[in-house]
């Protein structure tokens, strides 16, 4: 199904085809995706049975959501080539059983995708979607050493405000913010 759409990227559901678990797995069994995603992530992924696991556990978890928030495929509308994920989603908390009000966006792209503009592109389609809802306020969370994502971030004009630890276990994230225009 697709979530939404901009002149060049599908963002999609992942599914359980051969194709998207495939990448799934290569992407997310690669250490320089896993590094930057924390312990909670379970990352690297060791066998490429986990990517089915993967993608049952986002449906899961968001399938209450309807389409307003999950973890979605980025696919460039004219190749199909499936180049990371998108997320849109409240963020959980210290304690990580309980979700917070506040919205994540996030984006985990391939290393064969990189530089060509698609997390900001997909982040900004999501982030629009959602400030247009009336949440005043989303959230991006960035490992300290992951400079290539507090870029996408500013590129997005979030503001960043300092390491926080209201999130992901208390873990020391750097955060951006991006407020809903007056």
């Amino acid at each position: 199904m697709t979530i939404a759409a901009t002149p060049r990227l599908v963002l999609r559901n992942w599914t359980e085809a051969p194709a998207d678990l495939a990448r799934l797995y290569d992407m997310y069994s690669r250490p320089e995706i896993a590094r930057f995603l924390g312990a909670s992530a379970n990352l690297p992924l060791t066998d490429p049975a986990q990517a089915r696991t993967r993608v049952t556990r986002w449906q899961e978890r968001h399938a209450d959501h309807g389409d307003r928030y999950g973890v979605w495929a980025i696919e460039v509308r004219d190749s199909g080539l499936v180049v990371g994920t998108v997320l849109l989603k409240p963020l959980p908390g210290r304690d990580e059983s309980r979700l917070t009000d506040d919205i994540e966006v996030g984006w985990h792209l391939h290393p064969d995708s990189w530089g060509h503009g698609y997390a900001t592109e997909a982040a900004r389609a999501l982030v629009d979607r959602e400030l247009a809802t009336g949440t005043p306020v989303v959230y991006a969370v960035v490992h300290p050493e992951n400079t290539a994502s507090m870029a996408v971030a500013r590129r997005l004009g979030m503001t960043h405000v300092g390491r926080r630890t209201d999130w992901y276990g208390g873990e020391e994230l750097e955060t951006f913010l991006l407020r809903r225009p007056a």
